[in-house]
């Protein structure tokens, strides 16, 4: 199998630029949710479709549809401007100057639906040439564009990714954007959920942010960027159904017996211990099992707040979390305790834990590398709550969703929601061996359908 070809690449600018009420606005200030993400890559996720008939008229009405969805999300058709201070600090803010969105058209030859949604493994280079900007970090979007979407043709189908600037959106508002642009697309005049443009920011906060230059300049010329040893990795999708999930919650719940709480473990939550068990069990003796293991994930902040953030706040609201047990308690102590341990940490992040965060970042900024990342060893994003399979753009729902090579140097795992209602998928990016252990670990693949 060979990677896309382009075809062609275009400009997509909002279509009533200044000419509507999102328009007014100008400026996008950043906080530091937003800013701790700029020296890592974009946000790369993408969706499968079975072939859309007069495809070449299908690529006309996406553009025309993106270019009128742009109207409604001013900052993903702008660009990033900075300002240098005299002390040797520098701030970050959105410019929403309409310079406009990349739009590529590619194609695969000889590439089936088949061979990404149904081989064991995903075929990594092939579905990694489906997402444009490859390679870029998200403190490039002063000259490049903060969102770039690429339409790639298939035997029996297309696959349409986006790559979108991290410091930008979070996962809920990459989803956000995208289930917009499909409604815009079977020929709504409104989005159903028009965006929160004001970015959020602590009472008191000196705005824009100062960043000292150093700690910019340093990680950018430092190995953490483009230099780090990069381990063989396998990518593969495992699909938990309903049923599946509901039988690991309530073994979870059984195993912990909690009393005198309404407090229980989540199906997610449930699902993830499975997962990180396998995984050490796949380790085939290399981690020491006396040695602490880490499981780092992303933790949403908006409904955590008080007031609330609106779910159409535009923006990034989220924050890690990592869960730290020894390794051979992750196998010894059982799914319940694991998944238990995890539920604990999401509980600490109360909204005071939430403020000091921003609070101590803008005394004291600390920004996310490829490098730090890599030092938690495994990282988990994404969600079920997203809606993946909701984006009709007129011919019908995906019928798969698959994420780019964005912050994929080192183990990765990325949740989604599954094709089935209250069923979830897990793509994770392990080490070859570790995914071929989970594979044949009988355990771990019974709550598996394959």
């Amino acid at each position: 199998m060979g990677g896309a070809k382009v075809i062609s690449t275009c400009t997509v600018q909002a279509a009533s630029h200044n000419c509507n009420e999102y328009c007014s606005t100008q400026r996008v200030e950043l906080t530091p949710w937003d800013l701790q993400f700029l020296l890592v890559d974009p946000i790369q996720k993408g969706l499968l479709f079975h072939n859309a008939k007069t495809l070449s008229q299908h690529i006309q009405h996406l553009k025309a549809a993106l270019s009128r969805t742009l109207d409604f999300f001013p900052p993903l058709s702008g660009r990033l401007a900075t300002i240098h201070h005299d002390n040797n600090t520098t701030s970050f803010f959105i410019n929403c100057n309409n310079a406009g969105a990349l739009f590529v058209h590619a194609k695969a030859d000889g590439v089936t639906l088949s061979d990404i949604n149904e081989s064991v493994y995903v075929p990594r280079a092939v579905v990694h040439s489906f997402f444009p900007l490859n390679g870029a970090k998200n403190y490039e979007g002063t000259s490049k564009p903060l969102l770039a979407v690429q339409v790639t043709e298939l035997m029996d189908g297309i696959f349409i990714g986006c790559t979108v600037n991290h410091t930008v959106v979070d996962g809920t508002s990459f989803w956000h954007f995208f289930n917009s642009w499909s409604e815009i697309s079977r020929g709504f005049d409104f989005v159903s959920k028009p965006p929160v443009l004001k970015r959020w920011l602590l009472d008191g906060t000196i705005s824009p942010i100062r960043i000292p230059f150093s700690k910019i300049e340093d990680q950018v010329s430092d190995k953490h960027i483009g230099n780090i040893r990069v381990p063989l990795l396998k990518e593969r999708v495992f699909h938990f159904s309903k049923e599946k999930i509901a039988q690991l919650k309530a073994k979870a719940n059984a195993e912990i017996q909690l009393e005198n709480t309404r407090t229980k473990i989540s199906s997610l939550q449930a699902v993830l211990a499975h997962l990180w068990r396998s995984i050490i069990r796949g380790s085939n003796g290399d981690l020491d099992p006396d040695k602490e293991s880490s499981y780092p994930f992303i933790i949403g902040a908006r409904s955590r707040m008080n007031p609330p953030l609106s779910q159409q706040y535009f923006g990034n609201a989220v924050q890690a979390g990592t869960v730290t047990i020894k390794a051979r308690e992750v196998i010894e102590r059982g799914l319940g305790f694991v998944a238990w341990e995890m539920n604990k940490m999401v509980a600490l992040h109360t909204e005071e834990k939430l403020r000091k965060f921003l609070e101590f970042w803008v005394q004291e900024p600390k920004l996310l590398t490829d490098g730090n990342m890599a030092a938690n060893a495994l990282v988990t994003s994404g969600s079920p709550r997203f809606d993946v399979y909701g984006n009709d753009f007129g011919w019908g729902r995906p019928v798969g969703v698959r994420s780019g090579a964005g912050n994929k140097s080192h183990r990765k795992i990325t949740v989604f929601s599954g094709v089935e209602e209250g069923s979830i998928d897990i793509e994770a990016c392990l080490l070859a061996e570790t995914l071929e252990a989970m594979g044949n670990d009988s355990e771990f693949m019974d709550a598996v359908t394959v």
